[in-house]
């Protein structure tokens, strides 16, 4: 058994697989991670090796703890990955970015493929049939401009977010939620459709903590999966592992 750990800017997200089929799935806060990672090789005491990708630190001692109980790989921009990359500044290309990229490589073979990544940032990664990253976007996720209109505003509320089905708003609540919700929509729409002048076959893969939310509002085809960022992981591991043999 494989655990593939997923340390985000908000969450730790973790998923045990077995060969390729996902097991179960974990989120909690990084202050908890010592604890939950403790009762996760306790309910599933067959699990001997892991992969983790960071976008935030993880404290040393759970690190530390990771290492002694699993063989652990750690992703990092030195990992050898199944594409070439054409990003100019490839040292501060996010990890999170590289993984979901291998992940459409290994997944979607022979495809252009644009992914995005709706969590507390949106990012998007165009990697062509060639195996070529390209490069791609990073704007501000739902959360984030929750929070920025409430914290850069006398009177702007904070707002959780929450299903819509109109495009007026007729409160101030009403006109942020509307602002928000369909800006992100307009924005991911707006991103599918350029990218499609440039390769008209293009697959899209939506992934993020709000994914399921976003998915039935987007126009275009395209493949849903929350948990393709821990699915990638459990692929490139065993690309990693195979290539070193």
């Amino acid at each position: 058994m494989l655990l593939a750990i997923d340390i985000g800017n908000s969450y730790i997200k973790c998923a045990v697989f077995e060969q390729n089929t996902l097991l179960s799935k974990f989120v909690f806060k990084q202050e908890e991670a010592e604890i939950n990672f403790e009762l996760i090789f306790k309910k599933y005491q067959k699990i001997s090796k892991g992969v983790i990708s960071s976008v935030a630190n993880l404290d040393e001692s759970t690190f530390s703890y990771l290492k002694e109980n699993i063989d652990l790989l750690e992703i990092s921009n030195k990992t050898s990955f199944p594409f070439s990359n054409n990003y100019k500044t490839k040292e501060t290309l996010g990890i999170d970015r590289l993984v979901l990229s291998a992940g459409a490589v290994l997944g979607f073979k022979n495809q252009n493929r644009l992914i995005i990544d709706a969590g507390t940032c949106i990012t998007y990664d165009y990697v062509d049939s060639k195996n070529v990253y390209q490069g791609g976007a990073i704007s501000p996720g739902l959360s984030l401009r929750y929070k920025s209109l409430n914290n850069y505003t006398a009177k702007l509320p904070l707002l959780e977010n929450k299903k819509i089905d109109f495009l007026i708003g007729k409160s101030t609540s009403e006109s942020i939620y509307s602002g928000v919700i369909n800006g992100v929509i307009n924005e991911i729409n707006g991103f599918i459709t350029q990218y499609r002048e440039l390769d008209k076959d293009l697959t899209i893969i939506l992934t993020g903590g709000d994914a399921v939310f976003l998915a039935k509002s987007i126009k275009n085809t395209i493949f849903a999966d929350s948990n393709f960022l821990l699915e990638s992981l459990n692929n490139l591991y065993t690309y990693c592992k195979n290539k070193n043999d």
